[in-house]
């Protein structure tokens, strides 16, 4: 194994880091994935649609897709749905393994909100204005983790998965609700230059590391989930 370490003090957060491996998921990693019918994530990890409402509302969004970039990396909007609606909900379950332990910067134009299933991980997030906000979601409440959080939308986010002091790392389960439906029209990913344009030099220069690059933008998220992936 290799860790990915970065030092952030002036953020108050200490390390940022992930442990990244050359292994296989394991035997207990692929089971879940397996049973919940998991797919790869474009945003990294892996997720599976679990609830779409049949209620559609008139989108509150332009009709012109938040970015043409993500639309190019999956199927657009619904085959039911054109770009003035959208779905009063939907729900999925989102998961961070070893093999995939990050979530690349990303916004979306819906409000999310967040349950915690299982394992721990650092949400790092950066506001229209530049503010970054990060927290530990996890089931040490008494330190401040968080079992439910909410990202307004327009909101950058990232996430990682943080190591396990004892034991195997099972990864980062979760299940996230889209307020209006999630539509990957109104998804865009962070570049470098949007970061830097968003936060102080020094910031970006600590945070760039979260970004995922151009080659990895464009490319589709392998199928197998017993595959091997590095960030």
């Amino acid at each position: 194994m290799s860790k990915s370490h970065r030092n952030m003090p002036e953020l108050g957060i200490g390390d940022f880091y992930f442990t990244l491996t050359s292994q296989d998921e394991s035997p207990s990693v692929i089971s879940l994935i397996e049973t919940l019918g998991l797919e790869p994530h474009i945003e990294g990890g892996y997720f599976k649609e679990t609830d779409v409402s049949v209620a559609s509302i008139s989108s509150p969004y332009p009709p012109e897709p938040l970015s043409e970039e993500t639309l190019c990396l999956t199927d657009g909007l619904r085959s039911d749905l054109g770009p003035l609606f959208r779905r009063l909900s939907t729900t999925i379950y989102y998961y961070l393994t070893p093999n995939r332990p990050q979530c690349y910067p990303h916004r979306t134009r819906s409000r999310i909100i967040h349950s915690l299933h299982l394992g721990r991980g650092r949400y790092v997030l950066i506001s229209p204005d530049g503010h970054v906000e990060t927290y530990v979601v996890g089931r040490n409440l008494e330190m401040g983790e968080r079992l439910q959080w909410v990202i307004e939308g327009g909101v950058w986010q990232a996430s990682y998965l943080l190591d396990v002091e004892d034991g195997e790392n099972e990864g980062l389960l979760i299940s996230e609700t889209v307020v209006p439906g999630f539509e990957y029209a109104d998804q865009e990913f962070l570049s470098e230059a949007g970061l830097r344009s968003l936060v102080q030099a020094d910031q970006a220069r600590k945070l760039e590391w979260l970004v995922r690059k151009c080659d990895k933008v464009h490319d589709k998220p392998d199928s197998k989930p017993g595959a091997k992936h590095s960030v």
